[in-house]
């Protein structure tokens, strides 16, 4: 099965996606930063990456920008809790950075099963 690795500072939202993605069978990876996240996904490339979009250190925009730069193919979920106004525009821009697909926080994990299967079956 699939693996991914989930990037986000808050170790409550890694510990639940973990336990929920791997109640589905996938394999998941945690790192709490995007320079971290870069690093786990080179010495152990993920079929797909979840990522916070408010980071600290480097945050999910310029993650994405230094994804993509290295790992053009890479699938991405960007995430963020920001404010209402924020989130929208962040998320807005992360999908023009590249990420495939964007959730708001808080957010139903059928949503985040949902969107990990939609991710991995495109080609």
């Amino acid at each position: 099965m699939a693996t991914i690795l989930v990037v986000d500072d808050d170790r409550q939202i890694c510990a639940l996606l973990k336990q929920v993605l791997e109640e589905q069978g996938y394999t998941v990876e945690i790192a709490l930063n995007g320079t971290e996240g870069i690093s786990r996904y080179r010495s152990h490339p993920a079929d797909l990456i979840i990522l916070d979009i408010l980071m600290p250190e480097k945050e999910g925009l310029e993650t994405i920008l230094d994804l993509r730069r290295e790992f053009p193919k890479v699938k991405i979920i960007a995430m963020s809790g920001g404010s209402e106004r924020a989130k929208l525009n962040l998320l807005d821009l992360a999908r023009r950075l590249g990420a495939q697909y964007t959730v708001n926080k808080p957010f139903e994990l059928q949503t985040i099963t949902d969107l990990v299967k939609k991710a991995l079956q495109e080609d």
